[in-house]
């Protein structure tokens, strides 16, 4: 069993920076491939960012490549989502998300993951 839960989010100017974390419980961290997603009002939840089990893959959701980054550190259970030059249209709930084994390609896919966060609110207006 792991739990996640997010933190970082709030409300930024256009053009802001925001870094939100994920905190996993659990000794089997190193375990699972991460992810971050993002569902804004009246969509669906898209994926935005995954890193592997092993952190040396990375992917990103086009819309945000070049301006986000991933990043997970194993020694406190930690995924991080670094974000620049937000957008309006960045904003969304952020969830975290988690899957056994998986490489960063894997994390695209909503259905795969194992474990979710509860998310938190990114707002990006002026």
């Amino acid at each position: 069993q792991v739990q996640l839960v997010e933190s970082g989010g709030g409300l930024v100017q256009p053009g802001a920076s925001l870094t939100l974390s994920c905190a996993a419980s659990g000794r089997t961290f190193r375990s699972y491939g991460m992810g971050w997603f993002r569902q804004a009002p009246g969509k669906e939840r898209e994926f935005v960012a995954g890193i592997g089990w092993g952190g040396s893959s990375t992917l990103y959701a086009d819309s945000v490549k070049g301006r986000f980054t991933i990043r997970r550190d194993n020694a406190k259970n930690t995924v991080d989502l670094q974000m620049i030059s937000l957008k309006p249209e960045d904003t969304a709930v952020y969830y975290c998300a988690a899957r056994l084994w998986a490489v960063a390609t894997m994390m695209v896919s909503a259905d795969g993951v194992d474990y979710w966060g509860e998310g938190t609110l990114v707002t990006v207006s002026s």
